[in-house]
């Protein structure tokens, strides 16, 4: 569809990928207003009693969850919990009207609450806490009248439904923040390995916060996974061998560190330079190519091949000289980053949304 060029500009920053990444937390929050405003005026439009719980609902609904990935089945969760919540709350209230014991209705919601807090540690856990706390937020302590209990009921469905419904609009995907944090980090990567070869220091306090920060995308790239595999139908085992590869590249990266020649020899350093120019600028290119393929969701540059005959040969020559070892793992890393941006390139169909 062809929008008018005021509407592109004025809808920019909702439409591009990385400007929702980047405001993530502001689209969320403006979600979240729009949908408490639409259940306040619906509740006081129709005039319905305790309508608050239609807002409380909406925030316990989606009011944590951010990232499209585990939005369905996190508000599916947490629906199930209230729906079950206010509907045994309601029995009670019901029971307590018929039979009018305070006791028996304290033992019967100390019971019920008991049997949802067994469930609430392990698998399905969060249905089954919810669920105790509706359970209060409809009978309160067994003596709400039974309208009330009726009411508070249809709030919480009339929240449910609102909740789910602004759950997917402008939807923020997970494997938007997986893109751009891996960019990130193999930015990080090109500009750790810069250092390393260029004979700067690998001791100093720029060097370590360059891994210290790639250390911590690692962390969040491995949160973001089951998520992004939700979204992208990208099965979290070939998620896992993309991030095997970050972390492969990142350890190669901190022994590159410690081996290479002692950058005080300028003619040992000058020496290996030559002898690895054409692997040097391969694996310059290609992680700052990859870089810029996830930021930009431009994929034509992953699947150029780049230069590798001068590479195949020169991994194919005998290695004779003093450091061996660097050689070998810079051999290494280059085969490890042609093999992550394979992989990046074989799923970038999926990843490029």
């Amino acid at each position: 569809m062809n929008l008018p060029l005021f509407a592109r500009r004025l809808l920019r920053p909702l439409l591009d990928p990385y400007r929702r990444y980047r405001h993530a937390k502001l689209i969320h929050a403006v979600r979240v207003s729009i949908g408490l405003l639409a259940t306040i005026l619906l509740t006081t439009g129709i005039n319905l009693p305790h309508g608050e719980w239609a807002s409380v609902t909406m925030l316990i609904v989606i009011g944590g969850l951010q990232h499209h990935g585990n939005i369905g089945k996190k508000a599916v969760e947490r629906a199930y919990g209230t729906l079950i919540g206010a509907s045994v709350g309601l029995l009670l209230v019901l029971q307590q009207a018929w039979l009018g014991q305070p006791l028996l209705t304290y033992l019967l919601m100390s019971v019920v609450c008991g049997f949802f807090s067994y469930h609430a540690i392990g698998k399905g856990g969060y249905i089954a806490l919810l669920s105790a706390i509706t359970v209060f937020i409809v009978a309160g302590h067994g003596d709400n009248p039974v309208s009330d209990g009726l009411w508070r009921t249809v709030d919480i469905l009339i929240g449910i439904v609102l909740a789910l419904a602004f759950s997917f609009a402008l939807p923020l995907y997970a494997v938007y923040s997986w893109r751009y944090n891996l960019a990130s980090a193999l930015r990080d990567c090109a500009e750790i390995y810069s250092r390393i070869i260029s004979g700067r220091s690998v001791t100093d306090d720029e060097h370590f916060k360059l891994l210290n920060r790639l250390n911590a995308a690692m962390l969040q790239l491995r949160s973001l996974m089951p998520s992004v595999s939700k979204e992208v139908r990208i099965s979290m085992t070939e998620l896992d061998a993309i991030q095997r590869h970050l972390r492969l590249c990142i350890s190669t990266l901190e022994i590159l560190g410690n081996t290479r020649p002692d950058p005080r020899d300028e003619q040992a350093m000058a020496r290996m330079q030559l002898m690895l120019k054409a692997e040097h600028r391969q694996i310059r290119v290609q992680l700052v190519g990859m870089a810029r393929a996830l930021k930009s969701g431009v994929t034509e540059r992953l699947e150029r091949s780049g230069n590798a005959e001068g590479v195949e040969s020169a991994l194919k020559g005998p290695l004779c000289s003093a450091p061996d070892g660097y050689r070998l793992l810079t051999f290494e890393l280059l085969d490890n980053i042609k093999a992550m941006r394979e992989q990046l390139a074989k799923k970038s169909k999926q990843w490029r949304i």
